[in-house]
C-alpha cells in the first residue's frame, strides 16, 4: 500500500532529475486506491475525529496536487523526448521508464511530428498533400459503424460531414452517402 510519504518522495526524484523516473507499473493504481481512501476517511462527519479527519483532508487536497506536478513533470520530459526522437530519429530513450499510457502518448507524438514532417517536406517540394477526409451528405440514417480507430459513428438521412476518405468511398460505392464536390 502506497502513502503519502512515497508519493511525495517519487514527485521529489522526478522534480529533480532530468530523466524520467522508473515507476512501479501499478503506481497509478496504488494511488487511485490510497485517495480513494483518504476520500472516505475524510467524508466521515464524526466529532471524536475531528484532527484526524482534518489530518486526512489536508493530506488528500496535497497528495492530488502532488500527483497532478508529478503528471505534468513527466509529460514535459515525454514531450522533450518526443522532440529529441523527431530531431535525432532516436526515439527509445527513457521509453523503459514510460508507463503504458504514457508510451501510447510519446508514440502519437512522434508520429503526427512525423507526418508534419513530411507534409512540410511536400509544402516545401511544392507538392500537395491528398486530403485524408472526404466531405459527404448521407442519402439515409446510418445506425452505426466504427471508423479505423475503433470509435462509433453514427449519421442521420440529409447530415453533412467530413469523414475519412477511406470510409467515404466504402458509404459512396454502397449508395449510403454521396460526395460532396468542395
Amino acid at each position: 500500500m502506497i502513502t503519502y510519504n512515497d508519493i511525495y518522495e517519487v514527485v521529489r526524484k522526478e522534480r529533480y532529475s532530468e530523466q524520467l523516473q522508473s515507476l512501479p507499473k501499478n503506481f497509478i493504481f496504488e494511488v487511485a486506491e490510497y485517495l480513494k481512501e483518504k476520500k472516505e476517511i475524510a467524508s466521515k462527519e464524526s466529532e471524536d475525529f475531528s484532527d484526524v479527519v482534518m489530518k486526512t483532508k489536508k493530506q488528500l487536497e496535497n497528495a492530488k496536487i502532488l500527483f497532478k506536478e508529478l503528471i505534468l513533470r513527466r509529460r514535459r520530459k515525454i514531450l522533450n523526448l518526443v522532440l529529441i526522437a523527431s530531431e535525432t530519429g532516436i526515439s527509445k530513450q527513457d521509453y523503459e521508464n514510460m508507463l503504458d499510457f504514457e508510451k501510447e502518448l510519446f508514440d502519437e507524438l512522434v508520429k503526427k511530428i512525423e507526418l508534419c514532417d513530411k507534409n512540410l517536406n511536400l509544402a516545401l517540394n511544392g507538392e500537395k498533400k491528398e486530403e485524408e477526409n472526404q466531405l459527404v451528405v448521407f442519402k439515409e440514417d446510418i445506425k452505426e459503424i466504427i471508423n479505423f480507430n475503433g470509435e462509433k459513428m453514427s449519421f442521420e438521412k440529409g447530415q453533412i460531414a467530413n469523414i475519412p476518405r477511406e470510409i467515404a468511398k466504402i458509404l459512396i460505392d454502397e449508395g449510403k452517402a454521396e460526395k460532396i464536390e468542395e
